[in-house]
C-alpha cells in the first residue's frame, strides 16, 4: 500500500508540557503483509505529568507489542492484545508511583494492510475518513455525560482491564484518514474538517487542523495526522501462506474426536480432497471445520488451496461467500478451516426434489449475482457444482469452496490436476485455460440444468441433450438458452453468468401460456400407457374373433 502522511500538534498554553503522544511505524518486508502500518495517538489524562507518561508509554508499548504478537493473529485481536498489555502495566505504575498516580491516556491507531484500515480505539481521540467528499467518523467517543460535562469511560491505565474498540472498514484509493485528539476536533464542524482537508498536501491539511481549532478557542492539546491511501496491493495470498505454511497436514480425524478444543459431531461433506465436520467450539457455539485429507503429490496444492480459500472469502467480503474464523488460528496444531455454521442444505440436497420455475428462478440469480462477485474483482471460482451451493434456512445463498479460485494477476504454480470437477468443467480449462468468465458460465448452466432436471446432466451420447426432455413445462427458450451456454467454443457462450441469468428470466415472463404442453409423443411421455393401451387393443380384438367364431 502507497501512502502519504503528516502530523501536526500544539501545546496548550495552560499545560507545562503537551500531553498528546504520536507514533507511526511503516511495516516492512513480512510484516507489511501480516501487521502492516500503524499511527497511533494517545491524549493524556489529567494535566500532569503523568498523564504525558500516560501517553507516550500508551503509544511506544502499543507499536512495540502490536508488531511482535503472532503473525497468525489478526490484525484487530494483535492490537487488542497489545493494548491490554500495555494497560495492565500503565495501571500498575499509577497505583505504585505517587508521581503517577491515576495516570491514563485516551487512545486510537490507524492500522492499513493490504486493502483494509482498522480503528483500534479507547477513549476520545478519533478517527474521520474523507472520501468522495464526505467525512465520516469511523467508531464513537468512549465517554459518558455528568453535570460537569463528558467523562472518559474508557482510557488506557483508567481501569485494571480494558474493553478495546476494533472496527474494520474498507480501504480505497485517495481515501484520507485524519486522527486527531479532543482538543483538534472539538471546536470544529464537521463541514469544517472537511475544507480543512480539502488541502493538496497532508502535512498542509494536519497543521491547518491544528491552526483552527486553536484559532477556534482550543484550551487542550491539539494533535492531527492526516494519512493518504495512493495506492492499494495487488491481490496477494502470501501473508496468509506465511500464517499456515508450517501447519502440518494429518490424516482427517473420525467424528467423536477433539480438535485443538473443536469438538467433531458428524460428517457433513467428504470428498476427494478434504473432510467437513459439524463441530462445537470451546464456547459450544456450532461451527464447521474443514480438514484436507494428506496426499504427498498435493500437499502443496492443497495447502495453496486453502490458503486461497481463505482468504479471498475473508477479503472480497461478498454477501455471498462464508469468511473462515482466523481468530485462534495461533493455536492450532494442524492444518484446517473453520467457517460458522448455516442451517439449511446444499443444492446437491435440494435438487433431488422438483424445484419449480419460480424457486429455479430465485435460486439461478442468486447464484448468478454470487459469481458475479468474484468475477468483478477478477476471481473465478472454477468449481461451481451443487455441491459447492448452499441453501441457508432463511432463503439466501452462499458459494462454497474457493479452493480452486484462480485470482487473475497473482503468481501460483500450476496445480498438479486439473482444477474443477470434470461433470462441470468447460472443455477449455479439461485442455489445461486457467478459466474466466465464460467457463464460469458453463459450470454454472451445468449446475442449473441438474437443478431443473432433477439431478440428470446435460450430456447425451451425441451433443447436449434438452432440458425440456426432462422438464417440458418449462419455457421452449431455455433449450436454446442452455444450448448456448454450454457450447464448446467460449466464444460462442454468453460472456457471464448474469448475462444467461438475464436470458432465463426473459424467457420466463414471456413464455407462452401453451408452454406447459408436452408437444412429444404419447409413447415418448408415457410408454407404459401406450403397452397397456395396445394390450387392451389386442385383447378387444382377440375377444371380437373368439365372439365371431
Amino acid at each position: 500500500m502507497a501512502v502519504a502522511a503528516g502530523f501536526a500538534s500544539r501545546q496548550a498554553t495552560q499545560h507545562a508540557l503537551n500531553e498528546d503522544f504520536f507514533g507511526a511505524v511503516a511495516g516492512r518486508g513480512a510484516a507489511a503483509g501480516t501487521r502492516g502500518s500503524v499511527w497511533a495517538l494517545a491524549d493524556g489524562m489529567g494535566g500532569t505529568r503523568g498523564g504525558r507518561v500516560a501517553a507516550e508509554l500508551a503509544v511506544r508499548g502499543f507499536l512495540e507489542g502490536y508488531y511482535q504478537t503472532p503473525a497468525t493473529l489478526s490484525p484487530p485481536r494483535a492490537a487488542a492484545r497489545a493494548l491490554e498489555s500495555v494497560n495492565r502495566w500503565l495501571y500498575a505504575q499509577g497505583r505504585t508511583d505517587p508521581e503517577l498516580r491515576d495516570m491514563g491516556a485516551a487512545f486510537a491507531a490507524l492500522v492499513l494492510r493490504g486493502r483494509q484500515a482498522y480503528l483500534i480505539a479507547a477513549g476520545d481521540v478519533r478517527l474521520y475518513r474523507l472520501r468522495g467528499g464526505h467525512v465520516q467518523q469511523i467508531g464513537e467517543d468512549h465517554v459518558v455525560p455528568t453535570p460537569q460535562g463528558w467523562l472518559l469511560a474508557r482510557a488506557v491505565g483508567l481501569e485494571r482491564s480494558l474493553i478495546v474498540e476494533a472496527i474494520e472498514v474498507d480501504v480505497e484509493v485517495h481515501d484520507r484518514f485524519l486522527l486527531c485528539s479532543d482538543g483538534a476536533y472539538r471546536d470544529l464542524s464537521v463541514s469544517r474538517l472537511r475544507s480543512l482537508l480539502a488541502e493538496a498536501d497532508p502535512q498542509d491539511a494536519a497543521r491547518s487542523v491544528v491552526a483552527s481549532a486553536v484559532l477556534a478557542g482550543s484550551r487542550d492539546d491539539a494533535s492531527a495526522a492526516v494519512i493518504d491511501v495512493l495506492g492499494l496491493p495487488e491481490l496477494d495470498v502470501r501473508y496468509l501462506e506465511r500464517l499456515i505454511g508450517s501447519l502440518p497436514i494429518e490424516s482427517a480425524p473420525a467424528a467423536g474426536a477433539t480438535v485443538d478444543g473443536y469438538s467433531l459431531h458428524s460428517i457433513l461433506h467428504e470428498g476427494p480432497y478434504s473432510r467437513v465436520f459439524l463441530a462445537t467450539d470451546a464456547a459450544g457455539t456450532r461451527c464447521v471445520v474443514k480438514f484436507p485429507l494428506p496426499n504427498a503429490e498435493r500437499d502443496e496444492n492443497i495447502r495453496r488451496a486453502f490458503v486461497r480459500e481463505g482468504w479471498i472469502a475473508a477479503h472480497l467480503r461478498t454477501p455471498w461467500s462464508v469468511a473462515p474464523l482466523w481468530d485462534e488460528a495461533e493455536r492450532r496444531s494442524r492444518l484446517y478451516l473453520v467457517l460458522p455454521y448455516l442451517e439449511g442444505e446444499s443444492l446437491e440436497q435440494r435438487l433431488h426434489r422438483s424445484v419449480g420455475l419460480a424457486e429455479g428462478l430465485r435460486i439461478a440469480g442468486q447464484l448468478a449475482r454470487a459469481v458475479d462477485a468474484l468475477n468483478r474483482h477478477q476471481v473465478y471460482h472454477r468449481d461451481i457444482k451443487p455441491d459447492n451451493v448452499y441453501l441457508t434456512a432463511g432463503g439466501e445463498l452462499r458459494l462454497l469452496d474457493l479452493g480452486l479460485a484462480r485470482l487473475a494477476g497473482v503468481l501460483d504454480p500450476a496445480p498438479v490436476d486439473v482444477p474443477g470437477t470434470p461433470s462441470y468443467m468447460a472443455p477449455e480449462l479439461v485442455r489445461g485455460a486457467p478459466g474466466d468468465a465464460r467457463s464460469e458460465v458453463f459450470a454454472y448452466a451445468v449446475t442449473l440444468y441438474r437443478m431443473f432436471a432433477g439431478g440428470a446432466f446435460p450430456y447425451a451420447l451425441r451433443g447436449r441433450a434438452n432440458l425440456r426432455r426432462h422438464r417440458p413445462d418449462l419455457p421452449p427458450a431455455f433449450d436454446r438458452i442452455f444450448a448456448k451456454a454450454l457450447a464448446d467454443d467460449p466464444e460462442q457462450r454468453y460472456q457471464d453468468v448474469l448475462e444467461m441469468d438475464y436470458e432465463l428470466e426473459y424467457a420466463a415472463a414471456h413464455a407462452p401460456r401453451t408452454s406447459s404442453r408436452d408437444d412429444r409423443s404419447l409413447y415418448a411421455r408415457n410408454p407404459v400407457l401406450v403397452w397397456q393401451l395396445l394390450s387392451a387393443a389386442l385383447a378387444a380384438a382377440l375377444l371380437g374373433m373368439l365372439l365371431w367364431h
